[in-house]
């Protein structure tokens, strides 16, 4: 096939402020973007660094990308899109020559299915892990701050079940099994991760112990003693309700993809609902001078 025929994808690449992400990546998909990629210090691919977010859209067409950044330009105009594209379909796999085994915890050292089997950390194991469509691949601080807090608390995490509450990779619901929780329900409003979980749980022989859903948190009616969430701060602001009805008596909350600049609201949001969840531990990766770059997780007890 030359190039000339072989497919197109094109994107829309903006730079932006971290406080500033969220809302234009939902503005992305409001002008036809059929997926928003972030990047930023903390990414598999780096975004424009000094704190900034990188966001990647992608488009179906040419010409729906050049009506977006229209758009853009007519919402700011100070915002400088650009369109980029690739031809062909191996960019699809390109990420994985980044992709290498590497330590998420004391306990866990993630690796990709296609290298050769890394040595297991002493009393802990090897995590096998494709993403696929779906986000997390433990690089990412939101993550790996969760997984580190998992780890801390192993010994009241062994032996009970666990809810992730958007999923993605299924990541977080393996580190907890392998540290010794009885079983774990991962929950996405993505049906396409749903078997991306699945394969994952297959990979590592937890598919006995692992439920994955296509669900929300107002679809769980369960109470469970751990559950964690690695959202972001906007979208974790109106589920505290549902989140704190989630944490059984004398559970655990762990929640991440907040800012620094976010965590006293989180915290205060989370501690005035009506069961009182109590802040136990704050987590932090990145630049501690600035509130707008660096990552936390937060550990709440019920």
């Amino acid at each position: 096939m030359s190039v000339e025929s072989e497919p197109r994808y094109p994107f829309v690449i903006v730079d932006v402020s971290a406080e500033e992400s969220d809302e234009l990546a939902a503005t992305l998909f409001e002008l036809g973007a059929s997926g928003v990629e972030e990047r930023d210090d903390q990414t598999l691919l780096r975004g424009a660094g000094a704190g900034r977010v990188t966001l990647v859209a992608s488009f179906s067409d040419r010409a729906e990308a050049e009506a977006a950044v229209e758009g853009l330009r007519e919402i700011d105009a100070a915002l400088a899109p650009r369109i980029e594209e690739v031809v062909g379909d191996a960019w699809r796999d390109a990420w994985k020559e980044h992709f290498a085994p590497f330590a998420l915890t004391p306990r866990i050292t993630v690796a990709p299915p296609w290298v050769e089997a890394p040595q297991a950390p002493e009393g802990g194991h090897v995590l096998w892990l494709e993403p696929g469509r779906a986000f997390g691949t433990g690089l990412h601080a939101t993550t790996s701050l969760v997984a580190e807090l998992l780890d801390a608390h192993a010994e009241q995490l062994a032996g009970k079940p666990l809810l992730d509450v958007g999923t993605g990779s299924g990541i977080l619901a393996f580190v907890a099994l392998l540290l010794g929780a009885s079983r774990a329900v991962a929950v996405d409003n993505d049906p396409d991760v749903i078997e991306v979980v699945q394969e994952n749980a297959a990979r590592n022989g937890l598919e006995a112990r692992v439920e994955a859903r296509e669900a929300t948190s107002e679809g769980v009616k369960e109470a469970f003693p751990w559950v964690v969430a690695n959202i972001e701060a906007r979208v974790l602001r109106p589920m505290a309700e549902d989140l704190g009805r989630l944490v059984a008596p004398g559970g655990w909350l762990i929640l991440s993809g907040i800012l620094e600049s976010e965590h006293d609201e989180i915290v205060a949001r989370y501690g005035e609902l009506p069961r009182g969840l109590r802040h136990v531990e704050t987590r932090r990766r990145g630049d501690a001078a600035s509130a707008d770059t660096a990552w936390v997780a937060i550990l709440f007890a019920g």
